[in-house]
């Protein structure tokens, strides 16, 4: 089955895809235009922030974790309420929230990187229990986080380098447990790893940027599935549905050309595929 247009909204830089298992609702963000989208069945909502927000993790019902910029909020999804926890890198204007997950003890991992794409002006960090902590540091484009099923590993990506690495964790607390490992070393001309998800089995899903597919490596880094995504820079995969055996993928356009634009109509929408797998339900934040 080829992908198909799930949303036609064409964002700048669709980003973060996050199925709510509760609500049974799906939320993307268009990073470039600071905005967060919801859809159920045919309604579609639309929130407007005042800066760059792009990843959020669900902490109940009706509330969201969101990355902004400057800040991790709590935002209320009923009234638009919003709670500031805690400040990222709110003392550097430069720079900016990127990819972002929650991890199975309820921590949430989230990167920044500069909005002028500066080398290494990123670092990863992992929010749990009230503690923000800073894991990573040099890192050009933060992206890729998730979590094998049985929580012993982390996975993260600095997208240019076209390395993904994968982290042993504490299996009391879920911090990273020694040094990374390199899992996959991926060749520009063929991959650009930017988000990614697991599904149930422990396979590693990940949309590749400027090369419009989704590709699927086993545990031990084999490619096993390819899927066209009719935009080139695809952005991020995530599973939903009751059953967690469709998979939404979310694109962009900014960079593009009038006349590259005009080639890639499709460009800034979000894709339905068909994966052929169950994904992981997304894991709850605590706060």
């Amino acid at each position: 089955m080829s992908a198909t247009i799930f949303d036609g909204t064409e964002c700048k830089l669709g980003e973060g895809p996050l199925w709510h298992p509760e609500r049974q609702e799906f939320f993307w963000f268009d990073i470039g235009a600071h905005r967060l989208y919801a859809r159920a069945g045919d309604d579609r909502r639309m929130w407007q922030f005042d800066g760059h927000v792009s990843a959020a993790g669900w902490i109940d019902r009706d509330r969201l974790l969101v990355a902004h910029e400057r800040a991790l909020l709590v935002f209320d999804i009923e009234t638009g309420e919003i709670e500031h926890l805690c400040d990222l890198e709110a003392d550097n204007p430069g720079t900016r929230s990127n990819d972002g997950r929650a991890d199975p003890w309820g921590g949430f991992w989230i990167g920044t990187m500069s909005k002028t794409l500066e080398r290494g002006a990123g670092s990863f960090y992992r929010y749990y229990k009230g503690e923000l902590r800073q894991l990573y540091t040099g890192i050009t484009v933060t992206n890729a986080q998730c979590f094998s099923p049985d929580g012993r590993y982390a996975y993260f990506a600095d997208t240019p380098t076209g390395k993904v690495m994968r982290q042993r964790l504490d299996d009391i607390n879920g911090w990273p447990k020694g040094a990374p490992e390199l899992f996959l070393d991926l060749p520009a001309d063929q991959f650009r790893p930017d988000g990614a998800v697991i599904d149930a089995e422990g396979n590693f899903w990940c949309a590749h940027y400027g090369h419009g597919k989704v590709t699927c490596h086993s545990a031990k880094g084999e490619l096993m599935q390819t899927h066209p995504i009719p935009a080139r820079q695809s952005t991020c995969p995530a599973f939903v549905g009751p059953n967690l055996d469709r998979m939404l993928v979310t694109s962009a356009w900014q960079n593009l050309s009038d006349d590259q634009r005009a080639a890639d109509r499709a460009a800034g929408k979000t894709f339905e595929i068909a994966p052929g797998v169950t994904g992981q339900a997304e894991h709850r934040v605590e706060l």
